[in-house]
């Protein structure tokens, strides 16, 4: 650890034990991330949708390795997650927390474009502004609801925990076995991603240390775009 980056942050202490403009500080810059991840997210995506590989990409990505393609990007992803939130919450050096955020974002636009491409091509023009519409007005319903009631949400940890792992286990199963999880499942995970914006902002308040406003972005951003990938699921079943 850095002599500077230990001596900067050596009067941390969590948001909600912060000064009043300490804790307005996090929280915004916070945000600001969030701002910022979104954007890059948006950029990356619009870019890899124009490239001329991009077709040939999402076919391997989706039935190439015999069909199994798509459980190999999964785990390729949980692993690129794993490493870029230990990054992220590093206090060894802000540079590494900017990578694993940095390197998440990267993640998530490469997951996301399958999923993109088909809405582009074939969900209609709007369908994904909706879907993006949506989402944000979620997220500010919820966020608001965790600010105005100062509600700690974190007793949903262990359930979304056990939720995490049993989504998942449905996921694996529907790719080993070839049978579509339906629209209750898209459902059911869209509640899922809201009580992680909820248990997500409330660590914002409650247990992120003053510096950690990168890796509070980054579990931010990962709810966001879980939440939008099922609501865009969801409009485009109904197409």
């Amino acid at each position: 650890m850095s002599y500077e980056y230990e001596n900067e942050h050596a009067g941390d202490v969590y948001a909600d034990a912060a000064s009043p403009e300490a804790r307005a500080a996090f929280v915004s810059k916070t945000y600001l991330h969030l701002l910022g991840a979104v954007v890059a997210f948006l950029a990356i995506e619009t870019a890899l949708l124009q490239m001329p590989f991009t077709p040939a990409l999402i076919e391997t990505m989706v039935t190439g390795a015999g069909g199994y393609s798509w459980l190999i990007v999964l785990g390729l992803f949980m692993g690129v997650s794993w490493l870029a939130n230990s990054w992220a919450v590093s206090s060894t050096s802000l540079t590494t927390q900017y990578m694993g955020l940095g390197l998440y974002v990267v993640a998530q636009s490469v997951l996301f474009l399958p999923l993109l491409y088909v809405a582009q091509n074939f969900g209609g023009p709007n369908i994904i502004p909706t879907a993006g519409f949506t989402t944000f007005g979620a997220f500010l319903a919820l966020t608001a609801t965790v600010f105005v009631t100062r509600q700690n949400f974190s007793f949903l940890g262990p359930f979304l925990g056990v939720a995490g792992l049993g989504a998942m286990a449905f996921i694996v199963c529907s790719i080993l076995f070839g049978f579509e999880l339906g629209n209750l499942f898209t459902i059911v995970m869209i509640v899922f991603a809201c009580g992680y914006i909820l248990y997500d902002t409330s660590r914002v308040l409650h247990e992120y240390h003053t510096s950690q406003h990168v890796a509070a972005s980054l579990a931010l951003f990962a709810s966001v775009v879980l939440l939008f990938w099922y609501i865009l699921r969801l409009f485009m079943s109904r197409d």
